[in-house]
């Protein structure tokens, strides 16, 4: 399969190996660390110009940092010229937040939707 890269964030990198093994491919390679604040850092350590390019990535366990390393790592592939950038999400974060059950209560998760949405512009 030309033209695909797999990489794992860190929520379930046993999951993002038994995909790329599926298929043949070996995971692109990603280096994520914290700054001592806490800040997340994302490097992709190879060239993605032109590819596909997929990034596994669960919404469980540390749900708000899974969350921002994926939008820093689709932000970095589309920087990087990426063809097309797919966001793999076993589980959705904030998807209980689907609808509004008060007044003035937000929609969180269509603000999770729109924020992956225009990491990638």
């Amino acid at each position: 399969m030309p033209n695909i890269k797999i990489f794992s964030g860190s929520s379930h990198q046993d999951l993002s190996q038994k995909i790329a093994d599926r298929l043949g491919l070996e995971l692109g390679k990603v280096v994520t660390k914290k700054f001592s604040n806490q800040e997340t850092c994302v490097e992709i350590g190879e060239s993605v110009r032109g590819e596909d390019v997929y990034i596994v990535q669960s919404g469980c366990g540390e749900i708000n940092d899974n969350l921002m390393e994926l939008l820093i790592m689709i932000n970095a592939c589309k920087i990087a010229s990426a063809s097309r950038v797919t966001a793999v999400i076993p589980c959705f974060p904030y998807a209980r937040q689907d609808k509004k059950d008060k007044s003035r209560a937000p929609i969180s998760a269509k603000l999770v939707a729109n924020m992956l949405s225009v990491a990638g512009d």
